[in-house]
Protein backbone atom coordinates (compact mmCIF):
# COMPACT_ATOMS: atom_id res chain seq x y z
CA UNK A 1 0.00 0.00 0.00
CA UNK A 2 1.39 3.51 -0.96
CA UNK A 3 0.10 6.57 0.63
CA UNK A 4 -0.53 9.56 -2.15
CA UNK A 5 -0.81 12.71 -0.28
CA UNK A 6 -3.42 15.03 -2.50
CA UNK A 7 -2.12 17.39 -4.58
CA UNK A 8 -3.74 20.11 -6.44
CA UNK A 9 -7.44 18.90 -7.71
CA UNK A 10 -6.39 15.33 -6.58
CA UNK A 11 -7.89 14.23 -3.23
CA UNK A 12 -5.34 12.00 -1.01
CA UNK A 13 -5.78 8.57 -1.21
CA UNK A 14 -4.39 5.09 -0.69
CA UNK A 15 -3.02 2.97 -3.64
CA UNK A 16 -2.58 -0.83 -3.57
CA UNK A 17 -1.36 -2.14 -6.46
CA UNK A 18 -2.28 -5.82 -6.88
CA UNK A 19 -1.21 -6.15 -10.17
CA UNK A 20 1.48 -4.42 -12.53
CA UNK A 21 -0.18 -2.51 -15.32
CA UNK A 22 -1.33 -5.47 -17.81
CA UNK A 23 -3.22 -3.06 -20.57
CA UNK A 24 -2.91 0.21 -22.60
CA UNK A 25 -7.06 0.72 -21.22
CA UNK A 26 -8.26 0.50 -17.80
CA UNK A 27 -11.61 0.57 -15.99
CA UNK A 28 -12.82 3.08 -13.37
CA UNK A 29 -15.22 1.57 -11.09
CA UNK A 30 -16.71 4.50 -8.06
CA UNK A 31 -18.16 2.70 -5.19
CA UNK A 32 -19.19 3.31 -1.85
CA UNK A 33 -20.47 0.38 0.46
CA UNK A 34 -21.32 -1.88 -2.51
CA UNK A 35 -21.42 -4.92 -1.03
CA UNK A 36 -22.47 -8.14 -3.24
CA UNK A 37 -23.46 -5.89 -6.08
CA UNK A 38 -19.67 -5.01 -6.78
CA UNK A 39 -18.43 -8.40 -6.02
CA UNK A 40 -21.02 -9.82 -8.62
CA UNK A 41 -20.05 -7.51 -10.60
CA UNK A 42 -16.54 -8.62 -10.67
CA UNK A 43 -17.59 -12.11 -11.24
CA UNK A 44 -19.41 -10.92 -14.12
CA UNK A 45 -16.48 -8.65 -15.53
CA UNK A 46 -13.77 -11.99 -14.80
CA UNK A 47 -16.43 -14.64 -16.40
CA UNK A 48 -16.23 -12.40 -19.65
CA UNK A 49 -12.22 -11.89 -19.64
CA UNK A 50 -13.14 -8.16 -19.40
CA UNK A 51 -9.96 -8.13 -16.78
CA UNK A 52 -7.93 -9.37 -19.69
CA UNK A 53 -8.63 -6.08 -21.69
CA UNK A 54 -9.03 -3.57 -19.53
CA UNK A 55 -6.78 -3.22 -15.92
CA UNK A 56 -9.76 -3.03 -13.36
CA UNK A 57 -9.44 0.20 -10.58
CA UNK A 58 -11.45 0.23 -7.58
CA UNK A 59 -12.29 4.18 -6.66
CA UNK A 60 -13.03 3.27 -2.93
CA UNK A 61 -14.91 5.91 -0.96
CA UNK A 62 -14.44 4.54 1.83
CA UNK A 63 -16.44 1.64 2.72
CA UNK A 64 -16.62 -0.23 5.96
CA UNK A 65 -18.77 -3.13 4.70
CA UNK A 66 -16.40 -5.87 3.92
CA UNK A 67 -16.44 -5.88 0.23
CA UNK A 68 -12.73 -3.99 -0.51
CA UNK A 69 -10.67 -6.88 0.71
CA UNK A 70 -7.79 -6.61 -1.39
CA UNK A 71 -6.81 -10.72 -1.51
CA UNK A 72 -10.64 -11.19 -2.46
CA UNK A 73 -10.67 -8.39 -5.45
CA UNK A 74 -7.46 -9.86 -6.85
CA UNK A 75 -9.04 -12.86 -7.29
CA UNK A 76 -11.71 -11.25 -8.89
CA UNK A 77 -9.66 -9.78 -11.43
CA UNK A 78 -9.25 -6.36 -10.18
CA UNK A 79 -5.49 -4.79 -11.01
CA UNK A 80 -5.93 -1.88 -8.56
CA UNK A 81 -7.78 -1.02 -5.42
CA UNK A 82 -7.78 3.41 -4.41
CA UNK A 83 -9.09 4.31 -1.50
CA UNK A 84 -10.30 7.90 -0.98
CA UNK A 85 -9.42 9.15 2.74
CA UNK A 86 -9.23 13.45 1.09
CA UNK A 87 -12.47 14.73 1.12
CA UNK A 88 -15.22 14.61 -2.05
CA UNK A 89 -17.94 12.21 -3.31
CA UNK A 90 -18.11 10.00 -6.62
CA UNK A 91 -16.61 13.17 -8.80
CA UNK A 92 -13.39 13.05 -6.33
CA UNK A 93 -13.66 9.41 -6.16
CA UNK A 94 -12.76 9.65 -10.11
CA UNK A 95 -10.30 11.97 -9.72
CA UNK A 96 -8.20 9.54 -7.70
CA UNK A 97 -8.34 6.72 -10.54
CA UNK A 98 -7.74 9.65 -13.18
CA UNK A 99 -4.84 10.63 -11.39
CA UNK A 100 -3.53 7.09 -11.50
CA UNK A 101 -4.45 6.75 -14.67
CA UNK A 102 -2.94 9.49 -16.41
CA UNK A 103 0.78 8.66 -14.51
CA UNK A 104 0.25 4.99 -16.41
CA UNK A 105 -0.51 6.43 -19.75
CA UNK A 106 -3.87 4.43 -20.62
CA UNK A 107 -4.55 4.73 -23.95
CA UNK A 108 -8.17 5.05 -23.29
CA UNK A 109 -10.21 5.60 -19.58
CA UNK A 110 -13.63 4.09 -18.84
CA UNK A 111 -15.69 4.11 -16.16
CA UNK A 112 -18.91 2.10 -14.82
CA UNK A 113 -20.93 2.46 -11.66
CA UNK A 114 -19.84 -0.48 -9.00
CA UNK A 115 -23.90 -1.28 -8.38
CA UNK A 116 -24.09 -4.19 -10.55
CA UNK A 117 -26.84 -2.55 -12.99
CA UNK A 118 -24.84 -2.15 -16.08
CA UNK A 119 -23.37 -4.74 -18.55
CA UNK A 120 -19.42 -4.85 -17.75
CA UNK A 121 -19.76 -7.14 -20.68
CA UNK A 122 -20.15 -4.45 -23.08
CA UNK A 123 -16.51 -2.95 -22.56
CA UNK A 124 -15.50 -3.86 -25.84
CA UNK A 125 -17.81 -1.67 -27.67
CA UNK A 126 -15.78 1.21 -26.08
CA UNK A 127 -12.59 -0.11 -26.57
CA UNK A 128 -13.62 -0.47 -30.67
CA UNK A 129 -14.91 3.22 -30.45
CA UNK A 130 -11.39 4.42 -28.70
CA UNK A 131 -9.52 2.65 -31.33
CA UNK A 132 -11.69 4.28 -34.23
CA UNK A 133 -10.89 7.66 -32.97
CA UNK A 134 -13.50 9.20 -30.59
CA UNK A 135 -12.77 11.12 -27.83
CA UNK A 136 -16.00 10.61 -25.41
CA UNK A 137 -18.00 7.48 -25.66
CA UNK A 138 -21.53 7.06 -23.75
CA UNK A 139 -23.21 3.76 -23.20
CA UNK A 140 -27.25 3.76 -23.90
CA UNK A 141 -29.61 1.58 -23.11
CA UNK A 142 -31.88 3.39 -25.94
CA UNK A 143 -30.26 3.13 -29.22
CA UNK A 144 -30.45 -0.38 -31.19
CA UNK A 145 -28.86 -3.47 -29.73
CA UNK A 146 -29.41 -1.63 -25.79
CA UNK A 147 -31.33 -2.53 -23.25
CA UNK A 148 -33.82 -1.15 -20.41
CA UNK A 149 -34.45 -2.99 -18.06
CA UNK A 150 -37.29 -2.82 -15.54
CA UNK A 151 -35.92 1.13 -15.05
CA UNK A 152 -38.14 3.05 -12.69
CA UNK A 153 -40.74 5.26 -14.61
CA UNK A 154 -39.90 8.70 -12.38
CA UNK A 155 -36.19 8.18 -13.84
CA UNK A 156 -37.07 7.44 -17.16
CA UNK A 157 -39.65 10.25 -17.31
CA UNK A 158 -37.17 12.63 -16.08
CA UNK A 159 -34.28 11.32 -18.61
CA UNK A 160 -36.10 11.82 -21.50
CA UNK A 161 -38.12 15.02 -21.24
CA UNK A 162 -35.20 16.68 -18.76
CA UNK A 163 -31.80 15.13 -18.87
CA UNK A 164 -30.97 13.91 -22.32
CA UNK A 165 -32.72 16.91 -24.10
CA UNK A 166 -30.68 19.00 -22.01
CA UNK A 167 -27.49 17.57 -22.43
CA UNK A 168 -28.00 17.07 -25.99
CA UNK A 169 -28.93 20.62 -26.55
CA UNK A 170 -25.19 21.73 -25.21
CA UNK A 171 -23.35 19.57 -26.94
CA UNK A 172 -25.07 19.99 -30.61
CA UNK A 173 -25.56 16.32 -30.49
CA UNK A 174 -28.49 13.82 -29.81
CA UNK A 175 -27.86 11.96 -26.56
CA UNK A 176 -30.14 9.28 -25.34
CA UNK A 177 -28.84 8.35 -21.58
CA UNK A 178 -26.98 11.06 -20.26
CA UNK A 179 -26.92 10.00 -16.57
CA UNK A 180 -25.19 6.78 -17.10
CA UNK A 181 -21.73 6.42 -15.82
CA UNK A 182 -20.71 3.52 -18.31
CA UNK A 183 -18.48 6.01 -20.78
CA UNK A 184 -15.59 6.00 -22.11
CA UNK A 185 -12.77 8.62 -22.49
CA UNK A 186 -9.74 9.31 -24.86
CA UNK A 187 -6.77 10.93 -22.89
CA UNK A 188 -6.20 13.38 -25.14
CA UNK A 189 -10.27 14.71 -24.09
CA UNK A 190 -9.67 13.67 -20.13
CA UNK A 191 -6.29 14.90 -19.72
CA UNK A 192 -6.43 18.07 -21.91
CA UNK A 193 -5.39 21.87 -19.93
CA UNK A 194 -8.71 22.78 -21.99
CA UNK A 195 -10.63 20.01 -19.55
CA UNK A 196 -9.33 20.49 -16.87
CA UNK A 197 -10.86 17.67 -14.70
CA UNK A 198 -8.44 18.55 -11.74
CA UNK A 199 -10.31 21.12 -10.09
CA UNK A 200 -12.16 20.45 -6.46
CA UNK A 201 -15.46 21.55 -8.02
CA UNK A 202 -15.70 18.25 -9.33
CA UNK A 203 -16.53 16.92 -5.84
CA UNK A 204 -19.98 15.05 -6.55
CA UNK A 205 -21.80 14.29 -9.87
CA UNK A 206 -20.74 17.63 -11.51
CA UNK A 207 -17.78 16.21 -13.27
CA UNK A 208 -20.47 13.51 -15.54
CA UNK A 209 -22.38 16.43 -16.84
CA UNK A 210 -19.25 18.98 -17.46
CA UNK A 211 -17.77 15.68 -19.41
CA UNK A 212 -20.69 15.14 -21.18
CA UNK A 213 -20.71 18.30 -23.14
CA UNK A 214 -16.96 19.84 -22.95
CA UNK A 215 -15.73 17.55 -25.81
CA UNK A 216 -18.14 19.16 -28.12
CA UNK A 217 -16.61 22.91 -27.52
CA UNK A 218 -12.84 21.78 -28.06
CA UNK A 219 -13.86 19.58 -31.03
CA UNK A 220 -13.54 16.38 -30.30
CA UNK A 221 -15.64 13.63 -31.25
CA UNK A 222 -18.37 11.77 -29.64
CA UNK A 223 -21.23 8.69 -30.20
CA UNK A 224 -22.93 6.20 -27.96
CA UNK A 225 -22.81 2.29 -27.97
CA UNK A 226 -25.25 -0.18 -26.93
CA UNK A 227 -25.64 -1.48 -23.28
CA UNK A 228 -28.08 -2.82 -21.18
CA UNK A 229 -29.10 -1.30 -17.75
CA UNK A 230 -31.57 -3.92 -15.40
CA UNK A 231 -32.85 -2.44 -12.38
CA UNK A 232 -33.71 -5.20 -9.53
CA UNK A 233 -36.84 -6.29 -9.54
CA UNK A 234 -39.20 -5.78 -6.69
CA UNK A 235 -36.49 -4.52 -4.83
CA UNK A 236 -35.11 -1.02 -3.38
CA UNK A 237 -32.96 0.23 -6.42
CA UNK A 238 -29.78 0.97 -6.01
CA UNK A 239 -28.25 4.28 -5.98
CA UNK A 240 -26.85 7.06 -3.47
CA UNK A 241 -28.99 9.89 -5.00
CA UNK A 242 -31.67 11.05 -2.36
CA UNK A 243 -35.44 11.36 -3.88
CA UNK A 244 -35.74 15.07 -3.42
CA UNK A 245 -32.50 16.40 -2.50
CA UNK A 246 -30.38 14.21 -4.55
CA UNK A 247 -32.48 14.94 -7.49
CA UNK A 248 -32.33 18.48 -6.74
CA UNK A 249 -28.96 18.98 -6.50
CA UNK A 250 -28.56 16.73 -9.96
CA UNK A 251 -31.14 19.66 -11.82
CA UNK A 252 -28.89 22.38 -10.70
CA UNK A 253 -25.95 20.65 -11.75
CA UNK A 254 -27.02 19.97 -15.43
CA UNK A 255 -28.18 23.23 -16.23
CA UNK A 256 -25.23 24.91 -14.50
CA UNK A 257 -23.04 22.09 -16.77
CA UNK A 258 -25.06 23.22 -19.90
CA UNK A 259 -24.58 27.23 -18.90
CA UNK A 260 -20.73 26.03 -18.87
CA UNK A 261 -20.00 27.30 -15.16
CA UNK A 262 -17.76 24.33 -15.06
CA UNK A 263 -16.06 25.24 -17.94
CA UNK A 264 -12.21 26.57 -16.45
CA UNK A 265 -12.56 29.78 -17.25
CA UNK A 266 -15.86 30.07 -15.69
CA UNK A 267 -15.25 28.33 -12.99
CA UNK A 268 -12.07 30.01 -10.92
Amino acid sequence: MRQIQGIKGVPAYQLYELKKKGSEYCLCIPVLNEGDRILHELSRAKAAGIDELVDIIICDGGSNDGSMDPDKLSQLGVNTLIIKVGKGKQGAQLRTGFDLARERGYKGILTIDGNDKDSIESVPRFLEKLTEGFDFIQGSRFVDGGRAINTPVIRLIALKLVHAPVISLAAKQRFTDTTSAFRAYSPKYLFSESTDIFRDVFSGYELLAYLSIRWSELGMRACEVPVTRAYPKNEKTPTKISPIKGNWDLLQILFRAAAGKYNPEDSR
